[in-house]
């Protein structure tokens, strides 16, 4: 089913939310076990930690619940789904950056990430404009 959510939810401005803050909390949000049912993988280089869901949830719903989740509001964080054709803002980013290691980082796949077709790099601002291929084919 085309129509199918991502399994990927991106959540921005975590800084004030550990790694084990963060997977517990989502934890208690989706009912799912980290691990077996998601990963985090954190990005702290720019205040985004990405969730993978393993286990097939309605993460439209899940991201709704983030949203209006008390804790994620304290935290200031915010929630979405990474959709195959979609850029993200990368922020504070060490004034050293170059565009090519935001493409290779975000290529890994072990980042949770995919091919980039674009990067745009905002000196002035610590930030980066990461845009990513359409992952037609990848059912």
């Amino acid at each position: 089913n085309s129509a199918e959510a991502s399994p990927l939810v991106v959540f921005e401005n975590i800084e004030r939310c550990s790694s084990d803050c963060l997977q517990m909390l989502l934890e208690n949000i989706s009912g799912l076990t980290v691990d077996a049912d998601f990963t985090v993988e954190l990005i702290p280089e720019i205040n985004v930690a990405v969730a993978t869901f393993i286990k097939s949830i309605d993460t439209k719903e899940f991201v709704e619940k983030c949203s209006q989740h008390k804790r994620i509001r304290e935290f200031e964080m915010t929630a979405r789904l990474l959709e195959s054709t979609q850029s993200i803002k990368a922020e504070n980013l060490p004034e050293s950056i170059s565009t090519d290691y935001l493409t290779v980082y975000f290529e890994s796949t072990r980042n949770g990430g995919g091919p980039v077709s674009d990067v745009q790099l905002f000196p002035e601002e610590n930030s980066a404009i990461i845009t990513f291929c359409d992952h037609k084919g990848n059912a």
